[in-house]
């Protein structure tokens, strides 16, 4: 008995609208509006059809309308496989053992997680109180299964295993999902290989690293641009410049100091040799003032020129682990396997079957799992 989203023997009224419906998650499939789970008061028992106040056993027929019962939640669950708690710090149920057992919730990060997880995860204040990166659903409510990458952030288990197939960066902060020296191995011998064409010696891209965050300049590449401080080919390009141009105009807004040469000078007692000799001085100045400036018109400065170019669920979600919601019981959070490699870019270049293959076993290595589900 009960629905496509839980087994139970009850109905509950929702007390927005004065209707009965199966669950909460039935209610807002059919309505325009979403219930306050919180504020439910009445059941419906299924078994005797009595409308009564929200309880564990029908006041009729003295039933048990569900195996699991949470006041504070108005969660009803009569499934014997699944584990069920309440916590009071995320204000929800999640799937397991309890707080203490299988699962230890974090006050900064403020959810649940596996034990495996205590003291070994990166904390991030109210990681979970976030949208999905790919989806944008909610994450903290969510009964989707939630995983923890390597960088701490948060993701759907199911849209992470899609994301990794084209990038192995996280969504969010960019960073590496996981040990990427292999493939960025395999693209210095690619870029050894198959160098530049001999025009773009001249350009140099400044870069900005995703892993270590730390600026540096490389040689220009259509697609690959390597960190000199970490090797990491997970680079962001903030500019690209012509090195010839770009010294060529400082050497145009910098002229070199002009020398000037003193030629010993023939003393003359004559007022028309000393005339004559102010004379052809100035026409020597004005012919060099002349000169400078006909370099100036000649060689103007130029711009430079760039080439072209564990998962957490609601109702019962259980701690950190993989996070998986089943229904209303909100999963805990798990950390994930990393992803397959890909270029400087989001997007992975196309790999050979086997290359990825290889990449995607070395992250999951590498990776811890963490998921967290929700009731």
């Amino acid at each position: 008995m009960g629905c496509k989203h839980y087994r139970r023997k009850v109905k509950l009224e929702a007390n927005c609208c004065k209707t009965i419906f199966p669950c909460r998650f039935c209610h807002d499939e059919s309505c325009d509006h979403g219930i306050v789970r919180h504020e439910t008061k009445n059941m419906l028992c299924m078994l005797c059809m009595t409308l009564q106040p929200a309880a564990k056993t029908c006041c009729k027929c003295g039933v048990d309308v569900a195996a699991y019962y949470c006041d504070k939640c108005k969660l009803w669950d009569d499934d014997p496989k699944k584990s069920i708690y309440h916590c009071d710090d995320c204000g929800i149920c999640r799937q397991g053992k309890g707080l203490n057992d299988d699962y230890f919730h974090c006050k900064k990060c403020n959810i649940c997680m596996v034990m495996g997880m205590k003291g070994k995860h990166r904390c991030i204040e109210r990681n979970l109180e976030s949208d999905c990166p790919i989806c944008g659903e909610y994450m903290f409510t969510s009964t989707t299964t939630v995983v923890f990458m390597q960088c701490g952030h948060c993701i759907h288990k199911l849209c992470y295993s899609a994301y990794i197939q084209t990038s192995y960066q996280c969504p969010t902060c960019l960073k590496s999902l996981g040990d990427m020296s292999e493939y960025f191995a395999r693209l210095d011998r690619e870029l050894v290989r198959q160098p530049m064409p001999p025009e773009y010696e001249k350009y140099v891209s400044h870069i900005f690293c995703n892993d270590c965050e730390k600026k540096s300049s490389a040689k220009y590449h259509f697609f690959y641009h390597k960190c000199t401080d970490c090797g990491s080919y997970n680079t962001t390009v903030l500019k690209t410049e012509n090195t010839e141009e770009t010294a060529q105009d400082d050497e145009s807004r910098n002229p070199p100091p002009s020398s000037t040469s003193t030629c010993p000078t023939q003393s003359s007692t004559s007022p028309q040799a000393d005339e004559a000799s102010t004379s052809n001085g100035s026409t020597t100045t004005n012919a060099l003032e002349q000169h400078s400036t006909n370099l100036e018109m000649d060689h103007p400065m130029t711009d430079a020129q760039e080439p072209s170019s564990a998962v957490v669920g609601n109702d019962t979600v259980p701690p950190t682990s993989v996070l998986g919601n089943n229904n209303d019981v909100t999963p805990s959070f798990s950390s994930s396997s990393s992803p397959g490699s890909t270029s400087n870019n989001p997007s992975v270049p196309h790999q050979s079957a086997s290359s990825h293959e290889h990449c995607h076993h070395h992250n999951h290595h590498h990776n811890h799992h963490h998921q967290h589900n929700n009731n």
